[in-house]
C-alpha cells in the first residue's frame, strides 16, 4: 500500500494511493496514518478493505492536491550520519565505527512539496536525499533477526542541513539538522511488502535540473534491520517513529568549490518505488 495525508497544513486527512493513482479517503477506517495505525495488525486490516469502495478525493496528488508529511503525529525523528562510505569520503571523514545518530526536531517536518526555508543568515544550506525507515511495531532490545517485523514501510527523506550551524558552530549536529521545514517526508508512506527489496533503491537528487545525488542503497554501510536493533539498544521505538537512514553522495559541500542553496532554486528528489519530491527554496 501507498499510504498519504492529504490537505492543508494541520489538517491534513488520511488517504490511500489506488493503482490507477487516485487518493481514496480513508477516514471511515482510520483516524491518521500515525500511531497506532501502523502496527502490524492496523495495516493488515486496511490491506484487506474494499478499495474502490473507499470515496474519491478530487484532484492529483502532487498537483492540485497537496500532501502533507506522510506520517503524522512524529514522536522521534532519528537519523543516521555518514552511513555511505563514499559520501563520508567526500565530507573528508572516515566511516564511523558505530552509527552516527543524530535527531531533526519534529516541527522540521513538513510535506513533501512544501517550500524549504533558508534559516536567517545562513550561508550553507545543503539538501541530501535519503532513504526513512518509519516504524510499525515498537519495541526495545530489538533483536536485528526480528528488526523487519517492527518496520511498518519505508518513504523518502530530504534531510536539509545547514553545513555551519552542524559543523562549525560547536555542540552537536542537531542545530544544523532540525531548522524548520528541513525534514520534508513523503509522498507516500510505502508499506514494506510493496517496496520488497529495500537493499537495493536507487535514490537522486536534483536542484535546478542539475543531477547531484545519484545513488543506491545497496551502498548503505549500516542496513536497515541493524540500524533498528542498535538504536533500539539505546531508546524504545515507538509507532510512527522515523528513521533516516543517511544520504550518498553528491551533496552541496562535496562539490569543488562547495555549493549552497541561496534561495530561488527547486530541489527535486527521489528514491525507486518510494515516489518523488519538490521543494521551492525560498528565505525565511
Amino acid at each position: 500500500m501507498k499510504l498519504l495525508r492529504y490537505g492543508a497544513p494541520g489538517q491534513e486527512k488520511p488517504g490511500l494511493l489506488d493503482d490507477t493513482n487516485l487518493v481514496r479517503d480513508l477516514s471511515s477506517l482510520v483516524s491518521d496514518i500515525a500511531g497506532e495505525c501502523l502496527l502490524p495488525e492496523a495495516l493488515d486490516k486496511l490491506s484487506k478493505a474494499d478499495i474502490a469502495a473507499l470515496p474519491v478525493v478530487a484532484g492529483t496528488p502532487q498537483e492540485d492536491l497537496r500532501l502533507g508529511p506522510c506520517v503524522g503525529s512524529v514522536g522521534k525523528f532519528i537519523c543516521i550520519g555518514l552511513n555511505y562510505s563514499d559520501h563520508a569520503a567526500e565530507s573528508g571523514l572516515e566511516v564511523p565505527p558505530e552509527p552516527v545518530v543524530f535527531n531533526k526536531w519534529t516541527s522540521a517536518i513538513v510535506g513533501p512539496d512544501d517550500d524549504v526555508e533558508i534559516p536567517r543568515g545562513s550561508q550553507k544550506t545543503d539538501w541530501e536525499v535519503e532513504l526513512a525507515i518509519v516504524i510499525g511495531k515498537g519495541g526495545r532490545y530489538i533483536e536485528e533477526a526480528d528488526a523487519m517485523d517492527h518496520v511498518a514501510g519505508f518513504c523518502v527523506v530530504n534531510d536539509v542541513s545547514e553545513r555551519e550551524y552542524q559543523i562549525e558552530r560547536s555542540g552537536t549536529w542537531d542545530k544544523g539538522k532540525g531548522c524548520d521545514t528541513f525534514g520534508p517526508l513523503g509522498p507516500w508512506l510505502v508499506t514494506k511488502d510493496e517496496v520488497g527489496d529495500f537493499n537495493n533503491l536507487d535514490m537522486w537528487l536534483e536542484v535546478d535540473g542539475k543531477r547531484y545525488q545519484n545513488g543506491s542503497s545497496s551502498t548503505m554501510v549500516y542496513k536497515v534491520p541493524f540500524l533498528v536493533s542498535y538504536l533500539s539498544k539505546f531508546m524504545s521505538l515507538q509507532p510512527g517513529d522515523v528513521i533516516s537512514t543517511g544520504t550518498p553522495p553528491g551533496v552541496g559541500m562535496g562539490q569543488k568549490p562547495p555549493v549552497y542553496l541561496k534561495g530561488g532554486e527547486v530541489m527535486t528528489l527521489g528514491i525507486d518505488k518510494l515516489g518523488n519530491q519538490t521543494q521551492k527554496v525560498v528565505k525565511a
